[in-house]
């Protein structure tokens, strides 16, 4: 691999940037592509740069159809980003650490975000939607905002629906949602922008219990993040 490449691979990576790095199997000759950018002595061509943005979106590397091109793929780790240090939070984190994310909990309360409730977990004790500028959000992230407070959950799902994060739940009832998207297109979100968000979070599974609706968010989350077809929204994942 080229220097000039494999530095351009690193900064992509230090700037969780996706990357595809297109290897002709024949001549050795290899093309970097990370966003709009491209580098290397391979030329680019259209068809590449679309085989190479469906694979960054299936999280997978594989050889082109006529077996000339090996497409390696670079993506961001996965990250769950849980907007209050509550009673779902702790049994959701867990859960989505076993499922391969990096978790972090964003939460001013400093007697609800500790140590004893979330050990091991990466805690932010700003306000959410500085922690969420703080932590930056792209395509392998996704937020879930549980407080029921609007002045916790309305900043942070303004700043998440605006990014390229690929799942945003709510947590709340459908009255409770609907008037959140009240207040959130007041402050000039657009409708795009609302549709978005799930709310209430979670699959119809019937939860009931703080597990129960964590099992229910992690399981829409997973459908999203692979585009999996008929996302249920549930009432019963209201709390």
């Amino acid at each position: 691999m080229r220097r000039d490449i494999l530095d351009s691979l690193l900064q992509a990576k230090r700037e969780k940037r996706a990357a595809a790095l297109v290897t002709e199997l024949e001549s050795g000759r290899q093309l970097l592509i990370a966003g709009d950018d491209s580098l290397g002595d391979l030329p680019s061509d259209p068809d590449i740069a679309r085989e190479a943005a469906l694979l960054i979106a299936e999280n997978r590397s594989g050889v082109s159809e006529d077996g000339e091109l090996f497409f390696e793929v670079f993506n961001p780790p996965l990250r769950l980003i849980v907007v209050g240090a509550v009673h779902i939070a702790q049994s959701l984190v867990p859960m989505a650490v076993l499922g391969g994310y990096e978790t972090v909990v964003v939460d001013p309360r400093r007697a609800w975000a500790t140590d004893v409730r979330f050990p091991n977990v990466t805690l932010i004790d700003a306000w959410p939607d500085e922690g969420l500028r703080e932590l930056g959000l792209d395509h392998r992230t996704a937020v879930v905002t549980l407080t029921h407070d609007p002045k916790l959950d309305d900043p942070a799902l303004l700043e998440a629906i605006r990014s390229p994060a690929f799942y945003i739940g709510a947590l709340g009832s459908t009255r409770t949602h609907a008037k959140r998207l009240d207040r959130l297109a007041a402050e000039g979100a657009t409708e795009s922008e609302l549709a978005r968000i799930h709310g209430p979070a979670g699959l119809a599974i019937g939860a009931r219990s703080p597990a129960e609706i964590a099992i229910s968010i992690l399981a829409q989350m997973t459908g999203m993040l692979h585009h999996a077809p008929r996302l249920v929204k549930t009432p019963e994942a209201a709390a």
